[in-house]
């Protein structure tokens, strides 16, 4: 392990140490396991754009080292004293957050995502202790139970990963808004991380499901291989125009630019367009969206009561993400591959077997 890497610390990483992201090996102290706390090893970690985001600094207030991850999965090794839910042994999973204030109106209905004093996040957050938060790029992981979810008997650890952000960022709007009713239609824009797996549950909810693409090379992966039951590419203005007023909801899950005029025409009177990604500005003319009484709405990840019943849902209906397996000493390709959208649909770190 290279010379930088503080051999006093417990546990081994990956971290960004400057914005210009590059990820090296590092370690550091864990805290130590408080009475309600969870220490798992850490066996994947999903690579979310996020990882991007804050290892390269472009919110402004990235803390380095920086070690990202927030899709993590792995093996209970010890519990405190109070723990109830979990045991050495147990295959668990943490997502996009550690803590909240627990007291709030929005973490007494177990929406902790949306804590009013603010939520801690895996990585890059000040935690309990008064320490920056580090991410699943790393060996092990210090959490309160609350925070750490059941993974089903029998499911792959290596596919649980993608669904803590990635599967509950495109689950928690479709549940809020009723989309899990067999016979509605749904739009997905962007066939990515995120894309994929709103089809995916789409489809398991027995919805029609139209994916919206700039690129016609996905036709065919989109209609063989994930059953979505039409493809269009979003410059098509005759079929897009086709569509007007057919869709009950559309995700959007692309962070560029969109053209949300263009969308809203597909919805019907009563229809929702939602963001999950991040689009730098959103233009629309009113026009669009008050005469057929049209919501744009936004979404975050997902409360941890929600989360559970994610992952059981996904054990229940054997919906699996597409990944691609990698080692962590990967992990600076990988950021790039992903990137530039080459990556079929989900990096996974395999850290258990490469961080030694």
């Amino acid at each position: 392990m290279a010379s930088e890497s503080a051999k006093e610390g417990n546990c081994l990483a990956y971290a960004a140490r400057d914005p210009s992201g590059f990820l090296s090996p590092y370690s550091f102290d864990r805290r130590s396991v408080k009475d309600d706390d969870v220490l798992l090893d850490i066996s994947y970690c999903g690579i979310c754009f996020a990882d991007v985001a804050w290892t390269r600094n472009y919110m402004g207030h990235s803390k380095y080292p920086l070690v990202p991850g927030h899709e993590i999965t792995g093996v209970v090794r010890e519990v405190g004293s109070k723990v109830s839910k979990f045991k050495p042994g147990d295959n668990v999973g943490v997502g996009t957050y550690v803590d909240s204030c627990r007291e709030c109106e929005y973490c007494e209905e177990r929406l902790e995502v949306h804590c009013a004093k603010g939520q801690v996040f895996t990585f890059d957050s000040i935690d309990s202790d008064g320490t920056v938060t580090k991410g699943g790029y790393s060996s092990f992981i210090v959490v309160h139970e609350r925070y750490c979810y059941s993974i089903p008997d029998g499911f792959p650890l290596e596919l649980a990963a993608p669904l803590l952000c990635a599967g509950i960022t495109v689950y928690t709007p479709m549940m809020r808004h009723n989309m899990n009713k067999a016979g509605k239609s749904l739009g997905v824009i962007g066939l990515g991380g995120l894309g994929h797996l709103a089809v995916k549950f789409g489809k398991a909810f027995g919805l029609k499901v139209t994916i919206f693409s700039t690129s016609e090379s996905k036709r065919e992966e989109a209609l063989s291989h994930l059953g979505a039951d039409d493809f269009v590419v979003s410059s098509d203005e005759q079929k897009m125009n086709a569509l007007s007023k057919s869709l009950d909801f559309i995700l959007n899950t692309a962070s560029g630019n969109i053209p949300c005029d263009a969308y809203l025409k597909t919805l019907k009177t009563g229809g929702v367009l939602v963001m999950v990604g991040f689009p730098r500005e959103i233009n629309i003319s009113p026009i669009n969206l008050i005469p057929e009484a049209r919501t744009i709405s936004g979404s975050l990840t997902g409360g941890t009561k929600q989360t559970q019943e994610m992952l059981e849902f996904c054990a229940a209906n054997k919906i699996y993400p597409e990944i691609e397996i990698v080692p962590i000493q990967y992990c600076n390709e990988a950021l790039d591959r992903m990137i530039k959208k080459d990556v079929k649909y989900r990096f996974v770190l395999d850290v258990a077997n490469s961080l030694k």
